[in-house]
Formats: C-alpha cells, structure tokens, sequence
C-alpha cells in the first residue's frame, strides 16, 4: 500500500481511533479508581489495607502533615478521576475537531493534531484537581472528613448540597451547559477552530473551562458521598454527561438542583435542631 493510500484509510477511520483512545483512556481510569477503591475497602484498618497498594497515598487514609509526594499522588488520584469522570462528555467536541480537521486535510490546510485540543480540555480538570486537592488538604485539617474521605459532618454536608443545588439554578451554571452542549455553538462563539498547535490547546482549555464552570459544584459533592465511593463517582458521572447529551438537559439540571437543595436543607435544619 503507498504512503498516500495509508494516509487515506486512516483519515478515515480516524473517528474510530479517536473512540478507541478515549474509551482507552476512561476504562484505564476507571480501573485505577476501582483499585483504590477496592483498596480502601478491604478492612477496618485502612493502613493495614494500603500495604497492598503501593500508590495509595497515606494522605488519603489519616489526618496528618502532608509530604510533597503524598500531596502529588492526591492531585494525581483526583486528575485520573477527572478523565474517567469527563472525557465521555467531551467526546461529541472532541469528534467535531477531528472531523473538521480531516476535512482541513482533505482540503490541503490541516489543523493541529486532534490530541492538542484534547490536552486543552483534560488541562482545565488537572487545573481543578489542583484546587480539589488543597480543598482535600483544608478538610482534613479541619476535621470534616472521616479516614475513608466522606463527610464527616451533616452540617457540612447539608451546605455542600445546598450549594451545589442553587448552582443549578443560576445564569452562570446555565450559560457554561449551553456552550457544553452545543459545541458548533461554541466554535461559533469562539471565532472558528484555530490551525496552529497553540491555538487548539488553548481552544480546548477554554471548553475545558466551560465544562468546570458547569460541574464544580456537582465534583465537590465528592467530599458528602465519598471520594473513592465508587457508586457515588459512577452516578455522578453519568448524570454530567446526561445533563450534556440527553435533550431537556436544562430542565434535568434545575430538577435535580431542586431535588439537592431540599435534600441539603434538611440536612442543614437536622444537624442544627
């Protein structure tokens, strides 16, 4: 087969590829996930359970001074939950890049490589791992989470879910889904796809960002259900990428933030009385 042919046959096979990897990707993480969580699962002495897992953190089992490493494999732990978590619903944009940068090559003009733009995206949750990390940091210096990483407290809780309810409610939260769910509407409002490397990094941060803009709250409900409840990542997994794909995904987001306020309130007044 000549160079050219090859060429050919992969452009156009290239949205399966681009599947595979994200598929990939997701099920590396999710299999990741589901060894800590196993790990954390497996006595009443999380110590004694970590010894079978060389890379859970200490940090995540008892309340004490962090090392450095300890703090780089918590921001680690929390950017791997973030790809299993996020990459499925960023697969329709994703997609889109790929498609129109095959058409760009077919046309003699070719875009960035479609993994530049994704590394944008997957940029904007390492930037709130970060922040989900010295979050982490703060709650566990302040006694609000047990050693297996839930809420230790209703009243925290409560507010948590509180927040994370009225969010669902706001312009804001309304204004990053719609850019989330439309992607020709965001390439549009962005001016078109940039060709040069930087350029789609950067586009693809700045849809990252929009994605974060619209989840953060949902992901710092972690801290309640428990960060390494794996049933608790699932569901809310599966809810974000509801809110971005299934139609009417404005009126499940204003349900569900009702449903979360009213759960929290009544955390809230319990806790207090």
């Amino acid at each position: 087969m000549m160079p050219g042919t090859t060429l050919d046959a992969l452009l156009k096979r290239d949205r399966i590829i681009i599947l595979a990897s994200l598929a990939a990707m997701t099920l590396l993480a999710w299999a990741y996930l589901l060894s800590l969580g196993d790990t954390m699962a497996a006595g009443e002495k999380p110590m004694e359970a970590m010894d079978g897992m060389p890379g859970m953190p200490e940090a995540m089992l008892t309340p004490h001074a962090w090392s450095l490493g300890e703090a780089l494999l918590v921001f680690a732990m929390w950017s791997v939950m973030m790809v299993g978590m996020m990459l499925p619903s960023a697969a329709p944009m994703i997609l889109l890049y790929a498609r129109v940068g095959r058409h760009a090559v077919s046309q003699g003009a070719p875009f960035a490589a479609t993994g530049v733009f994704g590394s944008g995206y997957v940029a904007a949750w390492f930037v709130f791992s970060l922040a989900a990390t010295i979050g982490q940091w703060l709650l566990e210096r302040a006694l609000l989470l047990t050693p297996m990483l839930d809420s230790a407290s209703g009243l925290f809780s409560g507010i948590l879910l509180l927040v994370a309810g009225l969010y669902q409610w706001t312009p804001l939260k309304h204004a990053c889904l719609s850019k989330c769910r439309a992607p020709v509407a965001f390439i549009q409002s962005e001016g078109g796809f940039r060709r040069e490397p930087w350029g789609a990094f950067r586009m693809g941060l700045r849809h990252g960002l929009y994605c974060v803009g619209c989840c953060w709250p949902l992901m710092a409900l972690l801290f309640v259900g428990g960060v390494m409840n794996i049933l608790w990542i699932a569901g809310l997994a599966i809810f974000v990428l509801a809110e971005k794909v299934v139609p009417g995904g404005r009126r499940l987001s204003r349900a569900a933030g009702a449903i979360l306020v009213a759960v929290g309130s009544w955390l809230i007044v319990r806790s207090l009385f």
